[in-house]
Order: C-alpha cells, then structure tokens, then sequence
C-alpha cells in the first residue's frame, strides 16, 4: 500500500495539513456513503460527513488503533447518521388535517410493519458482523459504487481478498439475518412449549 494509514493519522495529528488532506481523499467515499444508505439527503449527509471530519479532528491525539481509522470514521458516520434520524423524527411537522386513513390500494395492512420488523432483524444481523465485516460492506455499497482498486486503497485490503471477503461477509449477513427474523405468530407457541 503506497501511503499506510497510522503514519498518516500520526502526521496530521502533529498538524500536517497534507496527511488530513491524504485521510479525507482516502475516507471521504466511505464517511459519504453511510448516512446515504441510511437514506438521508444529500444535505443531511453533508452535514453528517462534516460532523464526522469534526469528530476525527478532535480527536485524532486519543485514537487506539489508527491503522483502523477507516472502522473509526465509519462507526461515527453510522453515529451521527442515527443522530440525525432521531432529530428529524423529532422535528417533522404534521399537519392533522392532511393524513389519511385511507388504506393504500392492494397493499394488505400490515405490509409497512413486516417491512419495518424485516429491516430491523436485517440492520440487527448486520450490527452483529464484525468491524472489518462491516466497513467492507459500506465501503462498497457507496454511490457511486468504488472500484476494487479504490475499495482497496481506502481500506488497505489487497485487491484479490476484496470479493472473496465480500462473500464471506454476505454470506455471514444472510445467515445471521434469516436467524434474526421475526418468526410467523403460529410458530412462536411451539417455541414456548419446547423452551417450556
């Protein structure tokens, strides 16, 4: 790998403006695709980004590991994603006189819940990889979607490991999601009779 991250953390955290400059190039796709999938907009993922780059700042002196600045960047990315999600909740004006109560045409009623609970247990599983797990994934699901080559340099992963591990991770994604899923009602009895 042509720049290895710790010297570079190293380096601007001793105020070298070109080594923050070298970390942003190498991470700014990743910080850019989380809060994206998390489906924000492109002005809450902005704001989400800085506050990540802020957050890195601040800190760069106390990081443990930073060869692992990549996980780092994207566990606050995910943070601040949340953040912004719960703070939008809290803020959305509704106007009583515009909901409806109509039931959408050939949905059945509950179709918005088993959503909800299937992307729940999908998000659970997904929290449930491991670190290296997780960033390749986020990495590679950014939009536009990176090259191996640039997944690679972000990451410091050689090119070749990049879709093997890519399986794996998926592969650990689906069984831990299919485990995660809520269950049928007509099933869960059975369940307590056996633990019972």
């Amino acid at each position: 790998m042509d720049n290895p991250v710790a010297p570079l953390v190293a380096a601007a955290a001793g105020g070298d403006g070109s080594a923050w400059n070298a970390l942003v190039d190498r991470f700014a796709a990743l910080v850019w695709s989380i809060p994206r999938d998390f489906g924000l907009s492109a002005a809450d993922a902005a704001d989400v980004s800085q506050t990540t780059w802020l957050r890195l700042a601040e800190n760069l002196t106390r990081i443990r590991e930073p060869e692992r600045v990549g996980a780092w960047l994207a566990t606050t990315a995910r943070n601040e994603s949340l953040r912004s999600l719960r703070r939008a909740r809290r803020q959305t004006p509704v106007d009583p006189a515009s909901t409806s109560f109509a039931r959408d045409s050939g949905r059945p009623v509950d179709s918005e819940l088993l959503e909800a609970e299937r992307d729940a247990a999908l998000w659970r599983a997904f929290e449930s990889l491991s670190s290296p797990c997780k960033v390749l994934l986020r990495a590679l699901m950014a939009d536009p979607t990176p090259s191996y080559a640039e997944v690679s340099t972000m990451l410091g992963m050689p090119v070749g490991s990049i879709g093997p591990s890519r399986n794996r991770c998926l592969d650990r994604l689906r069984r831990r999601s299919e485990f995660a899923r809520p269950q049928p009602p007509s099933a869960r009895p059975a369940e307590r009779r056996a633990v019972g």
